[in-house]
């Protein structure tokens, strides 16, 4: 699976982006979707994660309330829209595909199987 990812820019504090993730390659509704960030200096965390058939997306604490993930299989794509944003968000921000996403893993960036170049964002005070 190839991934890319779009939509990432500067935007100030309290504002919104939109991040999208396109795939390509394999079929795309058999993989669990996730998005990491990872800011300077700093390991690759865990954002959101959705799963093949689109319900119920998990949010690591930090994003959720404010950010939402989704997916739209036909058209090979998943979405995260952030909104009120804070500094602390500025990272760069990668999509990942998982063939075989299991509850105790998914939290993790080892266990994903395809990456995205990633796309930066950056949150101004």
């Amino acid at each position: 699976v190839q991934l890319q990812a779009s939509g990432g820019g500067l935007v100030q504090a309290g504002g919104s982006l939109r991040l999208s993730c396109v795939a390509s390659g394999r079929t795309f509704s058999n993989y669990a979707m996730g998005w990491f960030r990872q800011a300077p200096g700093k390991e690759r965390e865990f954002v959101a994660v959705i799963r093949r058939s689109g319900h119920t997306p998990i949010y690591a604490d930090s994003v959720k309330g404010r950010f939402t993930m989704s997916r739209e299989n036909a058209k090979n794509t998943v979405y995260l829209q952030m909104n009120n944003l804070k500094p602390e968000d500025t990272a760069v921000y990668y999509c990942a595909a998982d063939a075989h996403l299991i509850s105790s893993t998914l939290r993790s960036p080892d266990h994903y199987d395809y990456w995205g170049q990633g796309t930066q964002v950056t949150v101004s005070s």
